[in-house]
């Protein structure tokens, strides 16, 4: 360690790590480089087949360097690829799923098209979620507890605990950074304190703030280590005040207005975010938003898409890709608030309304509030042929292929035409795979977060009669590393 080593960066991590290889083969991963950099970096930690090193100087920046993006750059981790144009973004996210493919799915030359671009790189965030810190809690002898520091609202410093204080963030809707700064001021005000894990004291944890785009609702949740906030009341006006203060409209009114602030409790030391019991502060427990001719409910913990604009892009590929016609059974597989299944029939009603109608839609989810929302957005929408139950996929789909279950007719089948899963980062299990491959659907549309497992669960499932025939990456996240793509694979007869 130590060591001084001269390195052409030719790849990059979705942390945003530099990948080079000194003269001797070994990969070293070095934050702050990017792909085309010239560089001499300091080795940090030498493992067997690769290394870490710490960047000392850029002898060459590459073509597609660029500065000054945002003010947070080296402290706040959230956005890895900042330091390259956009347009290397894309090439290098599309490659990302090529390459998965290739190395981990054992796909020959697969057929990956040009990734679809963000038609808006900045302020695309819909959900902002920000760590509260007021610089830890000390204890003081007699047992009297002192707050340390200023209140900090905002985002981890990249792999670590503390909270940067972001007054600004390039990728974040206005309301969560206006919301953030009342916080402050509320907390500061107050007294109140952050939540310091090391001596579980302090009462604010987190605050997330949700926006719908398409009518300018907005919801706070606030994330509490108790039972309720002093001054409550203040709080919500100040929050009121700051988002009805953030942005204007042509016509001088408030863009954006605040329709629902929830209290989350989550009591004592733990990594989630959110703890199991929740209840309304002020005004509605839901906010609404419009998307594409659609109408959607979202609640404080269901799943939505946190690119909205981005969100038409990749349902309308989902749509092509699932290809329907009319008549067909559809699985709705991790379906969140249904806004995949909704918008597949929602895209065929505008072909074809009398078609659309025969579909039946089957949509699956495990977070109750989430099913909730989907049942109520199938309503919002006048759709009468999509149900959506509660349950781990692979266990409902189970159910509800067994001719001994004792679910409802309407919601049994014996098979499927088409699939769509939409699986969190860790991918399908292979119990879940299964129970797809039982209801043999022609086609299954893949909705992936993760390159990797995307490339893992497609492997398995070509060795079960499914064959990857296209995919289509689509830029969710600009500025960050995370490559999000949708792909179709078809049943061999």
């Amino acid at each position: 360690m130590g060591q001084l080593v001269k390195l052409i960066i030719d790849d990059m991590s979705d942390r945003g790590q530099g990948i080079g290889r000194t003269e001797e083969g070994m990969a070293v991963f070095v934050m702050g480089a990017i792909p085309g950099d010239h560089v001499t970096a300091e080795l940090t930690k030498v493992k067997k087949r690769y290394a870490f090193g710490k960047l000392v100087h850029i002898d060459r920046p590459s073509e597609d360097r660029r500065e000054g993006f945002c003010i947070y750059n080296g402290e706040c981790g959230g956005c890895p690829y900042s330091a390259m144009n956009y347009e290397a973004q894309l090439s290098l996210k599309e490659r990302h799923v090529r390459d998965a493919l290739e190395r981990l799915g054992g796909v020959e030359d697969p057929a990956v098209r040009p990734a679809l671009a963000a038609a808006e790189s900045c302020a695309y965030r819909n959900k902002a979620v920000m760590p509260v810190s007021t610089g830890g809690i000390v204890p003081k002898k007699g047992g009297v507890i002192i707050p340390a520091g200023e209140p900090r609202v905002g985002f981890y410093r990249a792999r670590s605990h503390n909270v940067v204080d972001c007054s600004t963030c390039r990728l974040q809707a206005a309301p969560a950074m206006a919301a953030a700064e009342a916080l402050r001021a509320f907390m500061k005000e107050d007294h109140i304190t952050g939540y310091d894990s090391r001596w579980d004291k302090g009462l604010f944890r987190h605050m997330t703030v949700r926006t719908a785009f398409g009518t300018g609702e907005v919801m706070v949740i606030l994330v509490i280590n108790g039972k309720g906030i002093p001054n409550g009341d203040k709080l919500c006006m100040m929050l009121d005040d700051a988002i009805a203060d953030c942005e204007y409209d042509e016509n001088g009114e408030p863009r954006y207005v605040l329709s629902s602030v929830v209290i989350n409790i989550n009591k004592g030391k733990t990594d989630r975010i959110y703890g199991d019991k929740s209840y309304v502060l002020a005004g509605s427990p839901v906010i609404h938003e419009e998307i594409g001719g659609m109408k959607y409910e979202i609640s404080p913990m269901s799943f939505y898409q946190v690119n909205p604009r981005q969100m038409e892009a990749l349902y309308n590929k989902a749509a092509e890709y699932a290809d329907l016609k009319g008549g067909e059974t559809v699985l709705d597989l991790y379906c969140g608030a249904g806004t995949i299944g909704l918008w597949l029939i929602h895209e065929l009603a505008e072909r074809d309304p009398e078609a659309a109608g025969s579909v039946r839609m089957l949509g699956i989810e495990s977070v109750r509030e989430a099913v909730l929302d989907a049942n109520r957005n199938a309503v919002l929408n006048h759709i009468v042929n999509a149900r959506y139950i509660c349950g781990k996929a692979e266990d409902m789909l189970e159910q509800m292929m067994d001719p001994e279950s004792d679910l409802e007719e309407g919601l049994r089948i014996t098979s499927a035409d088409v699939a769509v899963l939409d699986p969190p980062r860790a991918g399908c299990e292979e119990k879940m795979l299964d129970a797809v491959a039982k209801a043999q659907p022609e086609r299954i549309v893949y909705v992936s977060c993760n390159p990797a497992t995307l490339a893992r669960d497609v492997k398995y499932l070509a060795g079960r009669d499914w064959k990857l025939e296209e995919v289509t990456p689509v830029d969710m996240f600009p500025w960050t590393g995370r490559a999000e793509a949708v792909c179709l694979l078809r049943r061999i007869k």
